[in-house]
This record gives C-alpha cells, sequence and structure tokens, in this order.
C-alpha cells in the first residue's frame, strides 16, 4: 500500500501522509536555515530535500491539502 499517491497530482491519500510531508519539509527548511552558515551544502541539500517533500513549492502542497480534504469529504458523502 503506498500511502503517498492518491488524489490529484498533488494529494495524498491520507491527510495524515500530507501533514507528515509538511512537517518534514517545515522541520528540513528551519534546519538549513539555522545551519546555512555553518553547513551551507547540507542546507542546500535539505532545501532540496524539503522541496521533494512538499512535491514543489509550498503552494504546490497547500493545493495537494485541499485536493487531499476535497477527496475525503467526496468520499464521505451520504447518497
Amino acid at each position: 500500500m503506498n500511502y503517498f499517491r492518491g488524489v490529484g497530482m498533488f494529494g495524498s491519500a491520507f491527510l495524515g501522509a500530507h501533514l507528515m510531508r509538511g512537517a518534514a519539509a517545515a522541520a528540513l527548511l528551519a534546519w538549513a536555515i539555522v545551519h546555512q552558515t555553518a553547513h551551507p551544502w547540507l542546507s542546500l541539500g535539505a532545501g532540496v530535500a524539503a522541496l521533494v517533500a512538499l512535491r514543489g513549492c509550498p503552494m504546490c502542497w497547500t493545493v495537494g491539502l485541499v485536493e487531499t480534504l476535497s477527496q475525503g469529504r467526496r468520499g464521505s458523502t451520504i447518497r
């Protein structure tokens, strides 16, 4: 089971997986900013890893969050 594929181009199959990706990216970006003078190459790598975790820019992650939430609402509607 792949928890990181699912809804739309940027969305995730589960909201928890999407939020974990966002938290990981935020931690990587914070580390990169704090350590940019001491470890410039590691900071650059952490920034790239954060972009991979976000599947692009922060706006892409936000669009994915909306896609994930809308998929959850569609799946829980009563007909």
